[in-house]
């Protein structure tokens, strides 16, 4: 005769002794054998978002545990399960509504013996526990009616099991993350828009105007002109500011890679695969992602980024069910696409989609005005990074030549040259007069001409022709950062002296073409 206070006491010490599920449901297990004719237990749940029963841990008499295991169910016989109401243990074989009967092939009992447990919280059912004997005919009435008395006791273990698998997975998901961003960290630069006030005015306002919303935004422009930071302009300035930001370089990654690398994949997907992986879009959820290069997608990915942007929702390589996501795009070239849609490089589809508010930034040598500021944003920067204790002054007239270059390759080019002027530089001011290659090479247009050298030229018209040139690179402006005195390297006063000698007209007095003093 069992006594059921002590089998009740004992199943319950056993069934909450770990929180691994696998190794409380193994001491369950043996104790268990000394009453029922067992060779295999197993504890299950109903997954609605797989329409599929999955094992979260079963155990074996051989000893033998086996992983986690999904079981599809088809929709009728689903929709079935949904409904089902049942509350005491039901044998396989003496069932009387057919539905643990109809179960059964799918959970390997329709030749073997089993009693199904379901497992009841006040949410629902949180699913069931399964008693499984090799053969026919190994169970009977008592067993049912004993196995009713420990309910309780493994609906609160299957509740802590699914609860510390939810803590584990956001544990697992935070240290992903915090990996994968302290990474991305290593590339980024300073979220500093040098030019907001003068050459990218027009851009900010875009930016102030778009980022509050939750459209997709396409920036357009030449490499290397900062596409980068007005994406950040505008997440930050987004109310998604507090969510990642997750960028891609869509022309960086290998062609056989992207799947993964954008939408994730499932442990065991392919060779290699020894671990389910999220992906740059499951990172972004909650935020915004930049996909930068994005005339360099593959057709075969752009097709999928399509659905995305249609659906809200990616599909991990080898996964079985669609993820939501809630996420901003912010796309980036600096091809044409619409030539590419005429190729058949690029579908049209995904462009309309994408070229919502596309936002054009202009390259270097269409803001000049902003190369003197961002040209001592750079020199502090590098610095910096470079563990220089002083910052040198710029030489005067050096700023001139950098105006007046053409910068094919635009502020990162600018960026670039500053760099190498500093780890040359020996002492003194910087010169910035021998570290353009490409002008060297004659390979980027540049509008510099030296002042007096010109034949025939007296020295007063060589010097006012070049005034001019200096005024006409500055606007007019002669005061302040970037203005002609600053780049001369000469007092605001010593060069309006200059100007009013040599008859160049300035300030209000300057007629028709107006001169900002």
């Amino acid at each position: 005769m069992v006594n059921r206070d002590e089998f009740f006491r004992e199943v319950t010490v056993r069934i909450c002794s770990s929180l691994e599920i696998k190794t409380a449901l193994r001491s369950a297990f043996t104790y268990l054998r000394e009453f029922f004719p067992l060779d295999m237990l197993s504890l299950g749940i109903c997954d609605a978002s797989l329409s599929a029963i999955r094992r979260v841990a079963h155990v074996t008499a051989d000893s033998t545990e086996t992983h986690d295991e999904i079981i599809p169910v088809p929709g009728q016989l689903w929709a079935s399960l949904q409904r089902w109401e049942m509350r005491s243990p039901v044998m396989v074989d003496s069932d009387q509504s057919g539905l643990v009967r109809a179960l059964a092939p799918h959970l390997k009992l329709d030749e073997n013996s089993g009693i199904l447990l379901p497992l009841w919280s006040g949410e629902g059912m949180l699913g069931w526990l399964t008693l499984y004997a090799w053969g026919a005919g190994r169970f009977d009435a008592g067993h049912v009616a004993l196995l009713a008395t420990v309910a309780d006791p493994f609906v609160i273990a299957l509740a802590n099991a699914l609860a510390h698998e939810k803590l584990l997975r956001y544990r697992d998901n935070l240290i992903d993350d915090n990996r994968f961003l302290s990474k991305e960290l290593f590339t980024q630069g300073g979220d500093e828009i040098v030019g907001a006030n003068l050459g990218l005015r027009h851009v900010m306002e875009m930016v102030r105007q778009v980022a509050p919303l939750n459209n997709t935004v396409l920036l357009l422009g030449e490499t290397g002109t900062g596409k980068e930071l007005i994406a950040n302009a505008i997440h930050s300035a987004s109310p998604r500011k507090d969510g990642p930001l997750i960028k891609v370089n869509c022309g960086a990654i290998p062609e056989q890679l992207i799947d993964s690398e954008l939408f994730g994949h499932e442990k065991g997907a392919f060779t290699g695969a020894v671990t389910e992986r999220r992906g740059r879009f499951e990172r972004a959820d909650g935020g915004t992602i930049f996909l930068d290069e994005i005339g360099e997608l593959p057709l075969q990915a752009q097709v999928r980024l399509l659905r995305v942007l249609q659906n809200h929702e990616i599909d991990r390589v080898g996964g079985s069910r669609p993820i939501p996501v809630d996420i901003r795009v912010i796309a980036a070239t600096h091809r044409n696409l619409e030539s590419m849609i005429a190729e058949n490089r690029f579908r049209e589809d995904l462009w309309f989609r994408l070229n919502v508010f596309p936002l054009f930034i202009p390259p270097l040598r269409q803001r000049r005005e902003d190369i003197p500021g961002l040209t001592r944003h750079f020199i502090s920067q590098k610095c910096r990074e470079l563990g220089m204790a002083a910052m040198p002054d710029i030489a005067p007239g050096a700023l001139v030549r950098l105006m007046e270059y053409a910068w094919p390759g635009n502020v990162r080019e600018l960026e670039n040259l500053v760099e190498r002027e500093l780890i040359l530089h020996r002492g003194g001011t910087l010169q910035f007069d021998a570290l353009m290659p490409a002008a060297r090479r004659g390979n980027a247009p540049v509008q510099r001409e030296a002042p007096g050298v010109e034949e025939g030229l007296e020295l007063d018209q060589a010097i006012s022709r070049h005034l001019r040139r200096v005024l006409d690179l500055t606007g007019g402006r002669i005061h302040g950062r970037g203005g002609a005195a600053e780049l001369l390297g000469v007092k605001p006063s010593t060069l309006r002296w200059r100007l009013d000698r040599l008859g160049i007209p300035h300030g209000r007095g300057a007629g028709g073409e107006r001169v900002k003093s």
